[in-house]
């Protein structure tokens, strides 16, 4: 009975240990589901597991010959199970989408409670070590490699005195900022004309220049430049 008792806490504290290193970097970053949530994921994909690869102890089958129970369609319920969570910290604001380095995190955490919880401490290892460093120095990689960055741009104006296509495009390219994908159309009873477009850059500065020269237009009644990505 101690040996049992101590083999279960061995697997649960790894998976705690494991999943609370994924979710403090979560966290770190701001982000809602962090500590406490990978670290439950990992101990509950572990748990499960725990249950099943140990199976003897509490499935007595009448007919031992005739049953058979596999281990792995748990791992396969577990993983479709995080799915709904993983769904849950995925945001679409506009055209943007947050959240999904998180989700995939997520999903990861639970990949290694469920080694955690076979016993497969080597893989945790690895793959715990594995996943904090795409999660930290990939993020750094990321930030250094020269990228498009795009932002969902909406920009209004009383109708009388809206801004022309041409000028706006001037201004926008004057910026180091390109347009694509740009649509209008009347607001607030018509009151108000509107630009609708994502705009793209290599720079977020040139979306910070943007954005404090629009603030100066007595024209602009409003905008909002909404950064894609995670």
């Amino acid at each position: 009975m101690n040996g049992d008792f101590f083999d279960i806490l061995v697997h649960l504290l790894v998976a705690m240990i494991a999943g609370g290193l994924i979710g403090l970097e979560r966290s770190y970053n701001g982000h809602a589901a962090g500590f406490r949530t990978h670290t439950l994921v990992c101990m509950a994909s572990a748990l499960l597991m725990h249950v099943t690869i140990h199976q003897g102890q509490w499935f007595y089958a009448s007919a031992p010959d005739t049953v058979r129970v596999d281990p792995t369609r748990m791992a396969q319920g577990i993983m479709t199970g995080i799915g709904f969570l993983g769904a849950g910290v995925i945001m679409k604001e506009g055209l943007s989408i947050r959240g999904l380095t998180t989700a995939a995190s997520i999903w990861i955490t639970a990949a290694i409670g469920i080694l955690a919880g076979v016993g497969f401490y080597a893989a945790v290892s690895i793959q715990t070590t594995l996943t904090l460093g795409t999660l930290t120095i990939f993020r750094l990689i990321e930030s250094k490699i020269p990228a498009l960055i795009y932002a969902h741009h909406s920009l209004r104006f009383c109708r009388e005195g809206a801004m022309s296509e041409k000028d706006l495009r001037d201004l926008v390219t004057s910026h180091g900022v390109r347009i694509s994908k740009l649509s209008y159309s009347l607001a607030e009873g018509g009151k108000c004309f509107e630009y609708d477009m994502m705009i793209q850059t290599r720079s977020r500065e040139n979306m910070l220049r943007l954005s404090e020269t629009l603030s100066k237009l007595n024209a602009v009644i409003e905008f909002r430049i909404s950064l894609t990505g995670d």
